[in-house]
Order: structure tokens, then C-alpha cells, then sequence
């Protein structure tokens, strides 16, 4: 991918989820003084335009932060609610294509340590038959950090239609190349307290 195709990839940050574990919206808990949507959204704008953040009306998200003077996005709101992160990302990938983009980076509102450095080494995995360029550490795939073209956004429809939740359908479903990254802290997500408490130690 040349530097000029780089320059228009697309960001997508899937916020959408209803924070269980953590016992209260992951979007809104504060790292280093700003929220940790506000902060993903703002290292994701560092090298990627527009930045969307895909979050259904009723989220804790998009209630607390829509809004709010924070980096600027372009909030997704058509996810099907309780879909799960598969639906957020067909939803995600339409909106980015619709707007010009040919690929899009994509992260969930959880990784705290995400750098740009992830973003420049999943640019180099691109080739012209590459549909998705996923992160991975020594022990597992991470798709909820790659890149994805955003014309499959249609098949991820159709999976989500068909039932399916796991991210990890994606895989089988696209052409995937797998990078492993220098820095697996990149990857890390939060969801509980106490992995927000050892982060911080």
C-alpha cells in the first residue's frame, strides 16, 4: 500500500458493548484524564480519516459521550442492538465505504495502549488480494484490531444475518493475512476494574 493509499484509510472504533464485566460503560472511564473512547478515538484520527465509532442510540456510549466536544467523529448508529461486535463492524465498514474509503482500520473502545505504530505495521500486510490484515500476538488472532477493505462489508452482513456472533468468523469468511505485531501491549484490552488498577501500576 503506498503512503498516498495509507492516507485514506478509514477508522473505525466499535463501542458498542454493554460493559458487563467492567460494571460500567468502558467508553466513559477516565485514562489519563479523558475518557478511553475519546482517547482510542483521538490515536486512531492520528492516522486515519474520518474516524467512525459505531454505538446504538441506547448505548452508554453514545448517551454519555455523543456530543461531548471530544476528537472528532462521525458516530455509526444503525448497529442492530445486542448483535454484538460483528454487527458493529458490517455496520462500521458500510459507513466508511459509503464515504470513499477503501480500507479501514478498526479497534474496539476497550485497548487503552493502542499506538499508531499498530496501525503503520498492519499497512505493510496489504496486498491486492488481502480483504483483511488482522493483528496477532504469540497466543491468538486479535479482530478486533485489523484492517479490513470495506467492500466486505455485504458479507458481514450476510453472517450476522445468518446468526452468527463470533468475530472470529470473519477469518474464514475474508481473505486474511496475519501480522504479528512487535508490541503485543498494543493489543491489551480492559474489562474489569482491576485490569484498568494493573495498567496503570
Amino acid at each position: 500500500m503506498t503512503q498516498q493509499d495509507a492516507a485514506q484509510v478509514a477508522g473505525i472504533v466499535l463501542a458498542g458493548g454493554r460493559s458487563r464485566r467492567m460494571g460500567t460503560d468502558k467508553a466513559a472511564m477516565d485514562w489519563d484524564g479523558e475518557p478511553l473512547l475519546a482517547r482510542v478515538v483521538r490515536i486512531v484520527g492520528e492516522r486515519c480519516r474520518p474516524v467512525f465509532v459505531v454505538a446504538p442510540e441506547e448505548s452508554a456510549a453514545y448517551r454519555g459521550l455523543f456530543g461531548t466536544g471530544g476528537p472528532e467523529a462521525t458516530w455509526v448508529t444503525d448497529e442492530e442492538p445486542g448483535a454484538g461486535p460483528l454487527a458493529g463492524l458490517a455496520a462500521g465498514l458500510a459507513a466508511a465505504g459509503a464515504d470513499g474509503a477503501t480500507w479501514a482500520f478498526v479497534c474496539a473502545t476497550d485497548m487503552p495502549l493502542i499506538s499508531t505504530d499498530l496501525i503503520d505495521e498492519l499497512l505493510l500486510g496489504v496486498t491486492p488480494s488481502t480483504q483483511a490484515v488482522i493483528a496477532r500476538d504469540n497466543q491468538r488472532d486479535h479482530p478486533m484490531a485489523g484492517l479490513y477493505r470495506t467492500d466486505v462489508a455485504p458479507i458481514l452482513a450476510e453472517l450476522t444475518a445468518s446468526g452468527e456472533r463470533r468475530m472470529l468468523a470473519v477469518l474464514d469468511a475474508v481473505t486474511t493475512h496475519r501480522v504479528a505485531v512487535t508490541q503485543p501491549d498494543w493489543l491489551t484490552n480492559v474489562n474489569a476494574p482491576e485490569d484498568l488498577h494493573r495498567l496503570h501500576v
